[in-house]
C-alpha cells in the first residue's frame, strides 16, 4: 500500500512513542489505528503489527535505559522465552475463535490496572495538599525497590500469559508485563517498562506470524513503514520517560491504560 506509507509510518511513530514510555510493544496502539484509519480487518491488523515487532524497534530504547541503569537482562530473557512459547496459541485462537469477549474481559483487566496505578485517592491528595510544603527527608516517589527480588518461574509465568495475549490481539505483550510486574511485583516503573522493552528485542512473534502466513493473513509490505516509525518513536519515548520522575511515568500509563481497557470493553 504505497499511497498509505505516510499514514502507516505515523502510526508507527505514535506506537513507538508510547512504547518508549511504557514499555508496550506498540501493537496496543498499531491495531486500533489500522482498524480504524486503514480499514484493516482485524486479523490482518494483528497479523501486521507482529510483523512490525519482529525487529528490533526498541534497541535504541533499551540502550537508553542501560544507561540510565533501568535494564535486567535475566528478567527479560525469561519474558521472551515465555512469549515466544506460547505466541502462536494465540494466533491459532484469533484464527478460530471470535475474540470480542475476549478483548472485552480484557479491557476490564486494562480499566482495574489503570485505576490502580493512577491511585485516584492519593491523586486528590496531592492537589488538596499544599505543593510548598518541602517533602520529608528521605522519602521519594521513586523510593519503591528498583529489582526486587522474583522467583524466575513467576517471571516466565508472565511471559507464557504475554505470549498469548500477544499473538490473540497483536500486541507485543508488555500492556501484560509491565502492570503486572508494578502493579503486583513491586518494580519501579522505568525498570519494569526496560525490562518489557527488553524481552521484545528477539523475534518473540515469529510462531504466531508463521501461523498468520500459513493462513493467507500476512502483508509484509504493509509492516515495514510502520516499523520504521516504532524505532524513531521508542528512542524519543525512553528519552521522554527517563526525564520524568517515575511516579508521573506510572501515572501517564494508568491513563493510557484506562483509556486503551474502555476502548476495548465498548469495541474498536
Amino acid at each position: 500500500m504505497p499511497e498509505d506509507f505516510l499514514l502507516l509510518l505515523i502510526v508507527g511513530l505514535v506506537a513507538g512513542l508510547l512504547s518508549g514510555m511504557f514499555g508496550i510493544g506498540g501493537g496496543i496502539v498499531i491495531v486500533p489505528a489500522l482498524i480504524t484509519f486503514l480499514m484493516f480487518e482485524p486479523v490482518h491488523a494483528i497479523s501486521t503489527s507482529l510483523v512490525a515487532l519482529l525487529l528490533p524497534v526498541s534497541i535504541f530504547a533499551v540502550m537508553a535505559y542501560q544507561r540510565a541503569g533501568h535494564f535486567n537482562w535475566r528478567a527479560s530473557a525469561l519474558l521472551a522465552l515465555g512469549i515466544a512459547s506460547t505466541v502462536w496459541i494465540g494466533a491459532r485462537l484469533a484464527l478460530s475463535l471470535p475474540s470480542d469477549t475476549l478483548k472485552q474481559v480484557y479491557g476490564v483487566f486494562l480499566i482495574l490496572m489503570g485505576w490502580r496505578f493512577l491511585q485516584p485517592r492519593k491523586l486528590w491528595h496531592e492537589f488538596r495538599s499544599d505543593t510548598s510544603t518541602p517533602p520529608v527527608s528521605g522519602t521519594s516517589p521513586d523510593s519503591k525497590p528498583a529489582n526486587p527480588s522474583t522467583q524466575w518461574y513467576i517471571i516466565l509465568i508472565i511471559g507464557l500469559v504475554a505470549g498469548v495475549a500477544s499473538g490473540l490481539f497483536g500486541i507485543g505483550g508488555g500492556i501484560i508485563i509491565v502492570p503486572v510486574l508494578v502493579g503486583l511485583l513491586q518494580y519501579e516503573q522505568k525498570r519494569a517498562t526496560a525490562i518489557s522493552l527488553g524481552a521484545l528485542l528477539l523475534p518473540v512473534g515469529l510462531p504466531a506470524v508463521i501461523t498468520y502466513y500459513e493462513a493467507g493473513e500476512l502483508d509484509i509490505s504493509t509492516a515495514i513503514p510502520v516499523a520504521l516509525g516504532l524505532v524513531v518513536g521508542a528512542l524519543g519515548g525512553a528519552k521522554i520517560a527517563l526525564g520524568l520522575p517515575s511516579v508521573r511515568v506510572r501515572q501517564l500509563y494508568g491513563i493510557f491504560i484506562l483509556l486503551i481497557g474502555i476502548r476495548f470493553v465498548l469495541g474498536y
